[in-house]
């Protein structure tokens, strides 16, 4: 686990993860949990991970609402919600790793003490043809994922 999200002596978050090691702390920590932040457009078309073989689900809560990309204001609610415990792991992971770096911020600012990011997301960067998938994030590291 890397400390990219530590500035100075104020940490703005936990600090970022591979995604081997997001499976790996999803398969150890019953509490841990992996939300997704992406667009429902971006799960329904693209797929989301699959962790039924650690019999747990991914929870999508988007940070950015389709179509406008305007900010979810009910962001902490939902993460709240779904984790009430802010010493869990909460690890978030999108397209490419830089929304989940603000919803991590977002949640370590709200008292969450383990809000990691998801180094990669779900897509990792674009190939020379400018397609994600195939270098680095979750799909590339041949993780179990699904699309709808």
């Amino acid at each position: 686990m890397t400390n990219g999200g530590i500035s100075g002596t104020n940490a703005t978050y936990a600090g970022d993860m591979t995604v081997q090691e997001t499976w790996d702390l999803l398969a150890s920590d019953p509490e841990a949990v992996l939300i997704d932040v992406r667009t429902t457009a971006e799960w329904a078309y693209v797929g989301l991970p699959d962790l039924s073989s650690l019999n747990k689900s991914v929870q999508p809560i988007s940070w950015v609402q389709f179509p406008d990309m305007s900010k979810n204001e009910n962001f902490i609610e939902e993460i709240s919600t779904l984790q009430p415990n802010k010493a869990a792991p909460m690890i978030f992971l999108c397209r490419s790793g830089v929304r989940s770096i603000a919803a991590a911020e977002a949640a370590t600012q709200a008292g969450y003490s383990r809000a990691y990011n998801v180094l990669e997301g779900f897509e990792g960067a674009p190939d020379q043809n400018s397609h994600r998938g195939k270098i680095g994030g979750w799909k590339a590291a041949g993780l179990n994922w699904k699309q709808s």
